[in-house]
């Protein structure tokens, strides 16, 4: 399965985008991001003497945050793909088919909760301090949050990143990157462009913590495979 989903990322970019999309999708489930799109989307949105925002100032700001975390994805999966580039296809190195492999068991053990990634406090004083008033302030705030993303997004997204890097393609890195982020805040998008959106929201509860422990194996089971391809390999 992981072969034919490397296979797509290189030669079906289509579908390989609908997966990655579909990824960010339930990456933005989770308990560390899930809870806080109600959040966002009432800080974009407005409160109290700010609620008098227009639906079309609230639609520019959503999409200011979103354009400004989807850039930042984005070039880092260019990044990713040059990296590919640079040092030659993955699989015909055993070594970083072990740098891949421990990058994906740890990205699995923290969703699994073994250990945590926290922000450094001194970068969530400084997206505190965002003024969110303004489209500018949105953008980079969306950038901020795209790169030190929820303790269980991080993982997720690294392993997406890492997986990437097998495209040895700058523009793909780019755009895949991309359709991933829009997965991820597809919700804040829907919410932040309808007035009852934050009223259809489910509570976070059990049901997200599963969806965590799910991605965390299902990492595990990416970096087993990498071992494995590993061993063939030597």
């Amino acid at each position: 399965m992981l072969t034919g989903l490397e296979n797509a990322l290189k030669d079906q970019p289509v579908a390989a985008a609908a997966a990655l999309f579909l990824a960010g999708v339930a990456t933005s489930l989770t308990p560390c991001i899930y809870p806080m799109i109600p959040i966002t989307a009432g800080i974009l949105g407005g409160s109290g003497a700010a609620a008098a925002r227009s639906r079309g100032r609230s639609a520019a700001l959503t999409l200011s945050y979103v354009l400004g975390l989807a850039l930042v994805y984005s070039l880092l999966g260019l990044l990713a793909g040059l990296t590919g580039n640079l040092f030659g296809t993955v699989s015909s190195s055993p070594w970083s088919l072990f740098v891949m492999g421990n990058l994906l068991l740890v990205f699995g053990l923290a969703l699994l909760d073994v250990f945590t990634i926290a922000v450094p406090a001194w970068i969530s004083t400084r997206i505190s301090r965002i003024d969110v008033s303004s489209v500018p302030g949105v953008f980079l705030l969306g950038a901020s949050s795209g790169l030190v993303a929820a303790p269980c997004g991080a993982p997720a997204f690294a392993a997406v990143l890492t997986f990437v890097t097998t495209t040895r393609s700058a523009w793909l890195g780019f755009i895949y990157l991309f359709v991933f982020s829009l997965g991820l805040t597809a919700l804040l998008v829907i919410v932040g462009l309808v007035s009852s959106g934050i009223g259809a929201l489910p509570r976070s509860g059990n049901w997200t913590r599963r969806i965590k422990y799910l991605g965390g194996l299902v990492l595990i089971g990416m970096a087993e495979y990498y071992f494995v391809r590993m061993g063939s390999v030597l």
